[in-house]
Parts: structure tokens; C-alpha cells; sequence
């Protein structure tokens, strides 16, 4: 295949990609300061190369909510700031599988168990422990869709023990590059980040693992976390756009850091740097981008959505996804959970109100 825009860098660039090279940093910042209009078509015709033409849509549960050790800036769930969230602990397991059946049917590929805390210990609290293992379970046997984890920081047998109860990816994002991360977070390392990622590959997950952007970090840090992820060996790789929350320290009111033309050029970027990945479109896109723009990054590269609400805000209807995924003129995967996406567009069309994965877990959920 032979793919050209009249840009050298963005022309070599990708016929080197599409020759199995990989390319370097060098490749990275200078593709950065190309224009988005010559990226994203060429980004495109890489994902068309080696994807399958589908979106991969996964969705989320917040398993355990607030009271998080940690100091993320970006976070509404850390104990450290007053963000006046809802708080809970662990949902009973029942209440975890029920959302992943909402999940499937919403049209769903993957369903993640998502904890906030620094990580589930099976030592620290052996209840809590036993009871995420029984809702990946129950996901794991009474649902089509596969069954993810993002339960912090693991060790060893921990990682083993998920694995082998069949967690298939485990999420957990390095959010930034190593040199800004410690803006962001002071409470744990970008290097204790990495070690988890390490041990859920080596226990035989594959790894979901991503960034934010627009929390003031250079075009640099993105490239840098690309490759950084890149060196772990993921699979799935999310791409967030800062929501700002009130109460925390990036939570001011001026939005993120960030434009439009720079997150479809950063997406771009992504996928010439990670041509095999599912470079995956989740939290904050509905924030920061217009409703008739949600469809640019599926066409500069973009093949994986968070579909349904997130761990603390609304997302918008799994219906929408579907209508912007086939705007960008590619169709859902369908390969875990064969779903119909008439009948999903069609159910949101009878009820408006109809709910969602994240967000209907979390309503029944008591304050601690």
C-alpha cells in the first residue's frame, strides 16, 4: 500500500510504518508539528491497513467510589480534595454483574471492574478481595463480554490470581509522561505505574493503559508517553481529555489545556506510534469536543470507544456512540457480543432516560 498527502515527514513516516518499522522519538515530535489536515487522513489509512474497520466499544463500572489515598490532580475521587462526589464501598457483586449485563446489551465488547483506591489487597483486606474475585466471575460466566480490571497497583499474585480467575485486559493508565507525572501526582510513581503494568503482562493479561490530556503537559510529554506505553507492550491504549472537576487542582474553569485540532493530531500521532492498538477514545471527549466533531478522531486513527457514563461523570448514550462511530464510516465490533445496533439506537429512541452501565451501578449504591 502505498499512502501519500504531499507531506514528506507525514508520507514517510507512514510508509515506514507500513513497512513493520517502528518509529522513534524523533519521528514522534516531528510529526507533532505537522498539520492535522495531513495527519489524520494519513493516520486513518494506517488504522485501515491493520485494523478490521470496527470500533471496539468497552464500558465501566465504579466498583468503589471515593475516599482514594492518592493525590491524582485530576481526580475526583481522592480523599486529599472536596469534590462532594458520592462515596462508597465495594459494590456487592450482584449490583457488578448486573451493570455488565447492561453493558452487553448497550453493545459492549469488554467490561471493566474499576476500584479507587491505591489497589485491592488480598492481604490488607481479604473480604474485599474474595468479593472482586466473585464479580469477575460472575461477568466472566454469565455475560458475553470480556471481562477487564482496574484495581491499582498489584503484586505478584495478585496479578497471577486475576489472571488465571480470566481478567483479559488490566487497565491502569500511566497518565502523562514520566517527566510531568510528578505534577500530577505525588503520592506514588510513574515507576510504581510501570511495575504493575509488568506484572498483569507477565501474570498473561494483556495491558489497557493510557493517558489525559490537556493538564498542561507539552506535545512532548504526549509523544513521551506514547512511547513509554509503547516499551510496556499495550494493547489498548485510552485516550482522556481532561474534565475538570471542581474541588481539584486541575479543576478550574477554563477547560483543558488543550484544542480540538490538537486532540485529533495527538490521536494521529498515537496511532502511528501504536499501528496494532486499539487507540481508544474515553473520558472527557463529550467535554471537549463539539457533538458534530466526536467523529474526527475515528477518522485520524481512532478504532476503540468507552461507551456509557464514567467513573464520576455522565457520558453520553451508547445510541450516540453508535451514530458517531458509523458517521466516521466504521461499524462496531461485534466479535465478543454480537449485539444489534439498531435495536440499541432503537431502545434510547423509546426511553431517553434509559441507563447506563457506570451510572446505574453507582445510584444504588449507599454513602459511607
Amino acid at each position: 500500500m502505498v499512502y501519500e498527502t504531499g507531506n514528506r515527514t507525514v508520507d514517510e513516516a507512514v510508509a515506514r510504518v507500513l513497512d513493520g518499522e517502528s518509529l522513534d522519538r524523533t519521528d514522534g515530535l516531528a510529526l507533532m508539528a505537522q498539520p492535522v489536515e495531513d495527519l489524520a487522513p494519513a493516520a486513518d489509512a494506517v488504522r485501515a491497513e491493520f485494523g478490521d474497520g470496527t470500533v471496539d466499544a468497552c464500558s465501566i463500572v465504579n466498583a468503589k467510589a471515593g475516599n482514594c489515598a492518592e493525590d491524582c490532580g485530576f481526580c475526583a475521587q481522592s480523599v486529599h480534595f472536596d469534590t462532594g462526589i458520592d462515596t462508597y464501598g465495594l459494590l456487592d457483586p450482584e449490583e457488578i454483574l448486573e451493570a455488565a449485563k447492561r453493558a452487553e446489551r448497550d453493545g459492549a465488547q469488554r467490561f471493566g471492574v474499576v476500584v479507587a483506591e491505591k489497589g485491592v489487597s488480598k492481604e490488607k483486606r481479604p473480604e474485599e478481595w474474595q468479593d472482586v474475585l466473585r464479580a469477575i466471575r460472575l461477568v466472566r460466566d454469565e455475560t458475553d463480554v470480556e471481562v477487564d480490571a482496574s484495581l491499582g497497583i498489584l503484586t505478584e499474585e495478585e496479578a497471577r490470581i486475576i489472571a488465571e480467575e480470566g481478567v483479559n485486559h488490566y487497565n491502569h493508565n500511566i497518565e502523562t509522561s514520566p517527566r510531568y507525572f510528578p505534577e500530577i501526582v505525588s503520592t506514588h510513581s510513574f515507576e510504581d505505574r510501570v511495575e504493575t503494568l509488568e506484572r498483569a503482562k507477565d501474570a498473561g493479561m494483556d495491558l489497557c493503559a493510557g493517558v489525559i490530556l490537556g493538564m498542561g503537559e507539552t506535545p512532548t510529554d504526549r509523544v513521551d508517553a506514547a512511547l513509554a506505553l509503547r516499551d510496556v507492550g499495550i494493547s489498548s491504549l485510552p485516550v482522556n481529555v481532561l474534565n475538570p472537576v471542581a474541588g481539584t487542582p486541575l479543576g478550574d474553569d477554563d477547560g483543558a489545556d488543550i484544542t480540538t485540532p490538537e486532540i485529533i493530531r495527538t490521536v494521529a500521532v498515537y496511532r502511528l506510534l501504536h499501528p496494532h492498538a486499539r487507540v481508544r477514545l474515553t473520558g472527557g471527549r463529550e467535554a471537549n469536543l463539539d457533538a458534530d466533531e466526536q467523529h474526527l478522531p475515528f477518522e485520524a486513527g481512532a478504532d476503540g470507544i468507552l461507551t456509557g457514563d464514567y467513573l464520576t461523570t455522565d457520558g453520553q448514550s451508547p445510541a450516540d456512540d453508535i451514530e458517531i462511530i458509523e458517521e466516521a464510516g466504521l461499524e462496531p465490533n461485534t466479535e465478543s457480543n454480537e449485539f444489534d445496533p439498531e435495536a440499541v439506537k432503537a431502545r434510547v429512541d423509546d426511553d431517553p432516560a434509559v441507563e447506563t452501565a457506570a451510572g446505574t451501578a453507582t445510584s444504588n449504591a449507599t454513602d459511607d
